[in-house]
């Protein structure tokens, strides 16, 4: 469980959002609002708030496993003549999974990168180095939740302070904040709309009852 959080694309998400959040807060803000004004203070503490929200709902996402199908579990074996074979497809008949041995409940799925069944297996995903099943699906919803909604509001504070910059004769920000301005919104802008779609997504298959694996 430790070596899930150690992986290339682990370090990408927490990298990009710790230079996402440094640049919102300290360079953004401070150079728009102050943080030492109210209004500045509260939009970082605001900020603050999403995006540990959504750092903790990412940790877990990536700790927790996503469901094992128990070692008790049975299957109604009503005919005895019944095939051990999976079924691919819905079809209502026994599924067996010859690599873990064992029979899979319904929605329960073998994940080839992980090497074991998992209870309503979505997908696996590499951004969080693990299944995303019954049980840290929850987690990783509201982790793409809340990380759209810290990026929607990075790119407000960007857009408002950009358009500040441009109507301010005396400008003050050295090249170092110009960079950071650009970076912040190469990452962003994409990012954005490649985790809005995601959201969109996921929302369409809760509110079907419906898994990536089940739409596919």
């Amino acid at each position: 469980m430790k070596n899930r959080c150690v992986s290339l694309p682990v370090f990408v998400v927490l990298s990009a959002t710790a230079f996402v959040y440094y640049t919102t807060v300290f360079v953004v803000t401070d150079q728009w609002l102050s943080l030492g004004t109210a209004p500045g203070l509260l939009n970082a503490i605001i900020f603050t708030g999403i995006t540990a929200m959504s750092v903790l709902c990412y940790t877990l996402a990536i700790i927790k496993d996503p469901g094992q199908v128990p070692s008790s579990y049975e299957a109604d074996l009503e005919d005895s003549d019944a095939s051990m074979h999976e079924v691919k497809r819905k079809g209502g008949d026994l599924r067996y999974c010859q690599k873990c041995g064992h029979y899979k409940p319904p929605r329960a799925h073998h994940c080839r990168v992980c090497k074991r069944c998992v209870l309503r297996m979505d997908h696996h995903c590499v951004w969080i180095n693990n299944c995303v099943g019954h049980e840290n699906y929850k987690a990783f919803f509201l982790f793409v939740l809340y990380i759209v909604l810290a990026c929607i509001y990075a790119l407000v504070l960007l857009v408002g302070s950009a358009i500040q910059e441009l109507h301010d004769d005396e400008r003050q920000s050295g090249n170092i904040f110009k960079t950071s301005y650009i970076l912040c919104g190469i990452i962003l802008i994409p990012l954005t709309v490649a985790l809005i779609v995601l959201l969109v997504w996921h929302m369409y298959l809760l509110s079907h009852n419906k898994t990536t694996i089940e739409v596919s």
